[in-house]
């Protein structure tokens, strides 16, 4: 028996305001009960605006043109209302706190069907599954603002198990969240999509999370068609070099064993999950040996082919070598003593306690930690975002709690974690030109290096676009070109790859690692280990509001603090810790071990 479609789509063609083209492009696609669907495709190709149509934002709250039909239910979706729609499709935002309209978090999730006048202890028994499912039953009296991103990434996810809605959109779910955090919502997703009278469509670039989840795949290419439309390992495997030409992500196993492949060591068929590329490489008889854990070779931690060259002669921190020969450690250029955050005002929480921390000029610092550990908030003082109530920050002699702006941003260049925090021009092409004009460069020279910039990012044909327009990739790349834009020596990002394809982190990435080089000191709060193990050269433990740790990448990632951490080790680490028979691959945590070249088929 076949079941009645829940979404229907076709030839839908979405235009926002102000865009050039249509993204997505003609568009059509069936959903039915029980489908997991995974949507994939490189930054800016309509992914989000695709879900946006699905329950109806797009066209009656979103600025757009949509041609084509979406069929909700049976309903077509332009002579619907958005609330009638929501009744079918719940909808989780890429950002969570666009969803956020109450003061507790009890009253967050009875919110949406309290307003579909569902029975008060209906509400109550829906509202207290939902928060504990996510892990938040515990903390329903609190104010929304009081959790992290990750929390309020959760919190939005409760919002729409709520709702009860037979689809369950999904918009970067785990962008924000930890390793725990994203099994919670993947533990959740497995159930309702056990259930089979759901479909979940998922947009994730997160594919070592979703792999065991989805059940089919859909691509659009970069002008926002649908090319690649079928079962889920089929597509991962079978069109894995397709998906590597249109920039999107694979898992990280999947990359590494084509990286693999171009040494000699074929694996097949490819690997899509840790532990099938443990049991893949414990199956060969003979490996060739790992490379040493050097200096991170640019690309690799996205780019499955190998590096040609040697890598960089340098990483991190930059020795000063004296005449007669011997070195000096290199200088500090940031210094934190009894640091010390709260958030919410006097009476607010306080989430970082009594922080010391030294951060040597030349490293790629990551920050890691479950959501809650202070990671963000310690960022944000230390770049002069947020006040901290005590302690000291000294930033290549700048104290940045007391500098104004201009002079913080000579200093430090800031990314938040939400690229909308920090949009305040009408189109990318003015954000840019702001943080110039605010150094006091002259006119005739803003205009060439804006456009510079615009070209590096991919922004070039968005220059006159509103920033809040972009998707959220754009705005990423749009928010790391203000924060570099003005050459600070210091950089700090929070969250720097979210909402990006493989091709645009690789850039970013790569970009943030030559500016490394060069000598600039990078701050990055990240959840991606691997991207940890791949880029940073320093690593800094975050629980409870405390710094477990710091050390060189290699050591943390070895030693005991990421399981004290409560987090997980990178997905490559975990194929590779627990070989049995090549012992001497267990170490191989960075993508630039892999072999590349001289392996045996």
């Amino acid at each position: 028996m076949t079941l009645s479609p829940l979404l229907e789509l076709d030839e839908v063609r979405i235009r926002h305001d102000g865009a050039a083209r249509p993204t997505p492009d003609g568009v059509s696609l069936t959903i039915r009960p029980g489908e997991v669907v995974l949507v994939l495709g490189p930054s800016g190709c309509g992914k989000s605006t695709l879900a946006l149509a699905l329950d109806g934002l797009i066209p009656h709250a979103v600025p757009a043109d949509l041609d084509g039909t979406v069929t909700v239910a049976g309903l077509d979706s332009r002579e619907h209302p958005v609330g009638v729609l929501s009744e079918h499709v719940a909808m989780v935002f890429q950002d969570p706190d666009a969803q956020v309209v109450t003061g507790t978090l009890l009253d967050e999730v009875a919110f949406g069907p309290e307003n579909q006048l569902v029975p008060a202890a209906e509400v109550l028994a829906r509202a207290e599954r939902a928060l504990k499912l996510v892990g938040l039953w515990d903390r329903r009296a609190e104010n929304p603002d009081r959790l992290s991103g990750g929390g309020r990434q959760r919190l939005a996810i409760a919002c729409a198990l709520a709702m009860a809605s037979p689809v369950l959109v999904l918009d970067e779910p785990t962008a924000n969240l930890d390793p725990a955090g994203i099994d919670e919502v993947y533990a959740v997703l497995r159930e309702l999509a056990s259930e089979r009278d759901h479909a979940i469509v998922l947009v994730e670039h997160n594919l070592d999370a979703a792999v065991d989840v989805v059940d089919r795949v859909v691509v659009l290419d970069g002008a926002g068609r649908l090319v690649i439309d079928g079962p889920a390992r089929e597509v991962l495997r079978d069109r894995a070099g397709d998906l590597l030409a249109l920039g999107v992500w694979l898992p990280v196993s999947t990359l590494a064993a084509l990286r693999l492949r171009e040494a000699g060591v074929v694996l097949d068929p490819l690997p899509l999950t840790p532990a099938e590329l443990a049991a893949a490489l414990d199956a060969r008889d003979e490996l060739p040996a790992p490379l040493s854990d050097a200096a991170p070779v640019r690309s690799t931690a996205l780019d499955p082919r190998p590096v040609i060259g040697a890598p960089p002669t340098t990483t991190g921190s930059v020795p000063v070598i004296r005449a007669d020969g011997t070195a000096d450690a290199p200088p500090t250029a940031i210094t934190v003593r009894a640091l010390s955050v709260r958030r919410g005002g006097k009476r607010g929480a306080e989430v970082v306690h009594d922080v010391d921390l030294d951060v040597a000029s030349g490293d790629f610092l990551a920050i890691v930690g479950t959501n809650g550990a202070g990671k963000t908030s310690l960022l944000q003082a230390i770049s002069g975002v947020i006040p901290a109530p005590r302690g000291t920050i000294d930033v290549l002699g700048l104290d940045p709690q007391r500098a104004d702006a201009r002079e913080r941003s000579r200093r430090i260049g800031f990314v938040f974690q939400n690229p909308e925090h920090q949009f305040v021009a009408s189109s990318a092409a003015e954000e840019l030109e702001l943080g110039l004009r605010l150094q006091g460069v002259p006119e005739e020279a803003r205009g060439a290096e804006v456009a510079r910039m615009l070209d590096r990012f991919g922004l070039a044909e968005l220059a006159g676009q509103h920033p809040f327009l972009l998707s959220g990739g754009q705005k990423r790349r749009l928010s790391v070109g203000t924060a570099l834009i003005a050459g600070a020596p210091v950089l700090a990002l929070d969250e720097p790859t979210f909402g990006q394809d493989r091709e645009r982190a690789a850039e970013l990435l790569d970009m943030l690692r030559t500016l490394n080089e060069q000598g600039t000191t990078v701050l990055v709060v990240t959840h991606d280990l691997q991207l940890v193990a791949d880029y940073a050269s320093h690593v800094a433990v975050m629980q409870g509001g405390r710094i477990l740790g710091t050390g060189p990448t290699a050591e943390v990632l070895a030693g005991p603090l990421v399981e004290q951490a409560g987090l997980r080790h990178p997905p490559l680490a975990r194929a590779t810790r627990g070989l049995e028979r090549h012992p001497r691959w267990r170490s191989v945590t960075r993508m630039s071990q892999l072999p590349v070249s001289g392996g045996r088929r």
